[in-house]
């Protein structure tokens, strides 16, 4: 059986895969995007930063989710160690700078969906219910077979199929993998008193403890913690779990009830060598992986997927071959920077934790004062947190391709 034909394949339907695939379709560049079905729910949350939400607004897809979103309007940092040095407790308020709000948290099956009911709007982009079980890397083509049997070919192949990806390990491309001692527990609670839009981390000796809105009096939690500490809060009954949470959270949203399904997620940090191969660019998780800290994780692959959709459609206008190594290398050097310079922070602010060094205490102590005191600092923070200058993809700006 021949090959079906299309200039863009998309393999992964998570939210970047889904936003790449969008966006290139929507320029009216053919694209299949090759997504297996999801048997297990996904009981986590993603904040996604102001960015994010004005490249899924110019996409179409923010108006499907923004009745699940809920603002987050200012970003609360306690030091909850018991340490000889602590930091001073630091907020960041959107409106400082000029923001309504920092971004949204949203629970990661409403996102899907809604991306899911946008990619289905578009007639340049076919939806295929499978895993890709094989890549064949050509000079002027990407060959895919599926598990069901199907054979695709592509001039520009898009992975975005997440940490273990098959994309990634077709081209031969190493990755970098380093555990940290430690597990994230997440899960979403119902609590007594308003958060006011405010999303707090609690900084502990073993791990940050967050807390972010979600729409109503809820919120989902991100606890980092010892592995073994880990597997034992999540498997206590609700009510103890509940009365343990809210005894680590110092009953800052009061009493608290946790709402069904829990899950445990090892701490690693992943680098890919390389972020492009021969017609073949990594997005996602495919490329990179970090602790779920400062909420970059996500919205890095939402700027991979931004970055690549633009790059193809402008070379789509132009006539060039967009799967040419002009191309994905073009992506290579766009991307890197952001990359690194986010994973390495999200790194050594997680070390800082675990670390008995007292100096670093200090430094981490004195970062956050100064912040807290000096407010163009602070204020270039922010801004460089939620909307990088070197990294600014059209679709990030509210710019459609």
């Amino acid at each position: 059986m021949s090959a079906q034909q299309f200039p863009i394949a998309v393999v992964g339907g998570g939210p970047a895969g889904l936003t790449a695939a969008i966006a290139v379709a929507a320029a009216g560049i053919d694209t299949v995007l090759v997504a297996g079905s999801r048997s297990a729910p996904d009981h986590r949350t993603t904040a996604l930063l102001a960015g994010s939400v004005r490249a899924l607004d110019a996409l179409g897809a923010w108006s499907g989710c923004r009745p699940h979103a809920a603002p987050l309007r200012v970003l609360r940092i306690i030091d909850a160690t018991s340490r000889l040095v602590r930091a001073p407790e630091v907020a960041f308020a959107a409106d400082e700078i000029g923001l309504d709000a920092f971004g949204y948290n949203i629970d990661n099956s409403l996102l899907r969906a809604a991306l899911t009911r946008r990619a289905r709007e578009l007639p340049a982009l076919r939806l295929i219910e499978d895993e890709a079980a094989a890549l064949e890397f050509a000079p002027t083509e990407v060959g895919l077979r599926l598990k069901a049997g199907r054979s695709l070919a592509a001039q520009l192949a898009i992975g975005a199929d997440g940490r273990h990806s098959l994309c990634r390990a077709a081209a031969g491309i190493a990755v970098e993998r380093r555990s940290y001692p430690q597990t994230a527990l997440t899960l979403n609670l119902r609590h007594a008193r308003p958060h006011h839009d405010t999303s707090t981390e609690l900084h502990t000796e073993r791990g940050p403890f967050t807390l972010v809105p979600l729409p109503g009096q809820r919120s989902s939690l991100v606890l980092v913690t010892a592995p073994d500490e880990a597997a034992r809060l999540a498997a206590l009954p609700d009510a103890a779990l509940a009365e343990e949470l809210e005894r680590r959270s110092h009953s800052i949203l009061g009493r608290v009830a946790i709402e069904p399904g829990r899950s445990l997620f090892p701490l690693a940090v992943e680098s890919a060598a390389r972020l492009s191969g021969r017609r073949l660019a990594l997005i996602g998780e495919a490329a990179h992986v970090m602790a779920p800290i400062g909420a970059q994780g996500l919205n890095l692959g939402l700027r991979d997927a931004a970055t690549i959709a633009e790059l193809v459609v402008d070379a789509h206008r132009r006539g060039a071959d967009i799967g040419a190594a002009r191309l994905t290398g073009r992506y290579e050097h766009i991307r890197r920077a952001d990359v690194a310079s986010r994973t390495l922070a999200v790194d050594l602010l997680n070390r800082s934790l675990l670390s008995e060094f007292l100096p670093l205490h200090a430094t981490r102590g004195m970062g956050l004062f100064l912040m807290q005191k000096i407010g163009p600092l602070r204020r270039a923070v922010m801004r460089e947190g939620v909307a990088p200058l070197a990294s600014q993809p059209r679709l990030m700006r509210g710019e459609p391709l």
